[in-house]
């Protein structure tokens, strides 16, 4: 990839793969990490990009595959729980009351509410993106609303 390419995504798509790793392993350190290396995998990838929105979903892929790596991995399992101190200093202090309602929710409910709702792609992109049926991430956003109404109504935002 040319630097100049390299340069603009890093710009433009950076904070957006520091979301989706720390949305997985819930810590700032480990999505940095994540990052950087899903970043180094762009600049030494072969791969040919046609738009730019294919370079965003190659990226949310990796770092998806690269999280979910990082959480079966056996260092993962050795070290302490999600740290709370450490998730607020990562987000916004007026996102971080919503956040807590979407991470409890299970990681590929997580995963498609952020697709949909935050990076815009449509049930069909989110579908291909994934390598799952429309149906499915229709499903699974489904649930996920549900589970979030449900959470919030019992927390009285009703």
């Amino acid at each position: 990839m040319y630097d100049v390419a390299f340069n603009e995504a890093v710009r433009d798509y950076r904070s957006m793969v520091f979301r989706i790793a720390f949305g997985y392993c819930k810590d700032v350190h480990d999505a940095d990490d994540i990052t950087q290396d899903v970043f180094l995998k762009l600049y030494k990838s072969d791969e040919h990009f046609a738009a730019p929105e294919n370079i965003k979903a190659w990226l949310i892929r990796v770092t998806m595959n690269s999280s979910k790596s990082l959480l079966r991995s056996v260092w993962q399992s050795r070290r302490s729980d999600f740290n709370e101190a450490t998730a607020a200093q990562a987000l916004p202090e007026d996102c971080l009351e919503l956040y807590q309602y979407i991470d409890g929710l299970k990681p590929k409910y997580r995963t498609v509410i952020y697709l949909f709702y935050y990076e815009g792609y449509s049930v069909k992109e989110i579908a291909a993106m994934l390598s799952i049926r429309e149906t499915t991430v229709t499903t699974q956003l489904g649930r996920a609303r549900s589970q979030l109404k449900e959470v919030l109504l019992a927390e009285g935002f009703g």
